[in-house]
């Protein structure tokens, strides 16, 4: 028995999708704990790219259990398009349950409206968020007017607390954002048939976990985004509005600390950012341009272009104290290939020529440190066929030897492609 969490070690987009697709095949239960479709998870199975948003990944394997914990926002819409598309490319297999927490507040259409609107009122000071209502959802679940899933599916529950929400969304949409109110009438009536939809899957889901952990199961908590997109602990406020970091998999999927096992950050071999915020190692020339083209750096979300740069062990050595990380899996390493010389960032250097070790909250300060590089030669074989780490080029290996002695913790994986077979593992977290 193991009860493992995977979280991001930068700022998402590590290839969190692929690991936690690998890790279910040993897991019994596979529970997303925060965020919303604001995610993306892309997974490559037999040749074909699957994106999922708000389903965890290990939804592909049968026998299992699918959760999407109580510290989720959920968009009923676009859960439904999703659960309609895995099942109309038959991947949605017949005996793994899903199960959604009566616990997760509800994404409305008055959210997606205020995120838009907010955005485009910051104008260049904007946050780059994707518009899908997230923020706005956390908000009013902290201002305690959220409407949760089981409210969603009490029709009379629904409409007054409906009702109150959007007079005063008309009078911020209206008053002072100068844009046009929703209507009562149209959401009403969409929001019961996604009700009608979705009852089935309604759940007290922290009984559920806590069941299946007394039966001796293996558990995965799955975690959106990454630690440096926390709202506590990331770049603020370039961050997201929910806690990555793994504590939040306790809090998020209603179990206690004293039940997890393991935590395994995932790291890309390079560092990415999409949207707005500082970002110390990135290369906007020719190597920026090189490693966004070969490692397919658009938002699964989105769509848009990710910023790229050399991997930033600063940010990884902090998600690995935040989040009490015991493993790393190193994603997209075969992106590297080819390159003569390949740089980490060890440290910073502030605009007073001072060395830091540490992320500075503040941002203005964030945004004039430098970069302290240590160079490494690069290697050109492919290593996409590799299944164990001695068949990796000599200096692909010193990269990943220096990468643990920075981060001052042991590789639990390679992925060396984007395939599910093309990965080293080197400690199952689950054994």
């Amino acid at each position: 028995m193991a009860n493992v969490i995977v979280v991001g070690t930068q700022w998402g987009d590590e290839g969190k999708g692929k690991i936690v697709d690998l890790f279910a095949r040993e897991a019994d239960v596979i529970a997303r704990f925060q965020g919303g479709n604001n995610a993306g998870h892309t997974l490559v199975v037999q040749g074909k790219q699957t994106i999922l948003h708000l389903i965890p990944s290990g939804i592909l394997h049968n026998h299992k259990i699918c959760i999407l914990g109580n510290g989720m926002v959920i968009d009923p819409g676009v859960l439904i398009q999703e659960i309609d598309e895995l099942q109309e490319r038959d991947l949605f297999p017949p005996d793994t349950q899903l199960y959604i927490s009566e616990n997760a507040h509800i994404i409305m259409p008055y959210h997606r409206r205020l995120d838009s609107v907010r955005e485009k009122r910051k104008g260049a000071a904007k946050i780059g968020t994707t518009g899908r209502g997230i923020g706005p959802a956390y908000e009013d679940k902290i201002t305690r007017t959220g409407i949760r899933f089981c409210d969603l599916l009490n029709r009379e529950t629904f409409g007054e607390m409906l009702g109150r929400n959007i007079e005063e969304k008309n009078f911020l949409l209206t008053e002072f954002y100068n844009d046009t109110p929703v209507e009562y009438e149209p959401i009403f009536d969409e929001y019961g048939r996604y009700a009608d939809r979705l009852r089935q899957y309604a759940a007290n889901t922290s009984l559920i976990i806590d069941r299946e952990i007394k039966k001796g199961g293996d558990i995965l908590f799955e975690g959106a985004q990454g630690c440096h997109l926390d709202i506590d602990h990331g770049t603020y406020p370039f961050v997201t509005s929910s806690n990555t970091s793994a504590g939040n998999a306790c809090c998020g999927s209603g179990i206690g600390p004293t039940k997890i096992d393991a935590v395994v950050g995932i790291c890309k071999a390079y560092t990415t950012r999409v949207g707005s915020g500082p970002f110390v190692t990135e290369l906007t020339g020719e190597m920026g341009e090189r490693i966004q083209k070969v490692g397919a750096e658009f938002g699964a979300t989105t769509g848009r272009k990710r910023r790229c740069g050399w991997l930033d062990m600063v940010l990884v050595r902090q998600s690995v104290r935040v989040s009490g990380i015991t493993g790393i899996a190193l994603t997209k390493l075969d992106v590297l290939t080819g390159i003569d010389k390949v740089k980490i960032c060890i440290a910073y250097k502030t605009k007073d020529d001072e060395f830091a070790e540490y992320v500075p909250p503040d941002t203005k300060l964030f945004e004039q440190c430098r970069p302290v590089y240590e160079e490494m030669d690069g290697w050109s074989e492919d290593i996409s066929k590799a299944q164990y780490i001695d068949e990796l080029p000599v200096n692909a290996r010193k990269y990943i030897e220096r990468l643990e002695e920075l981060a001052g913790v042991k590789m639990s994986l390679v992925s060396v492609g984007p395939g599910r077979d093309e990965t080293i593992m080197l400690d199952n977290p689950f054994n």
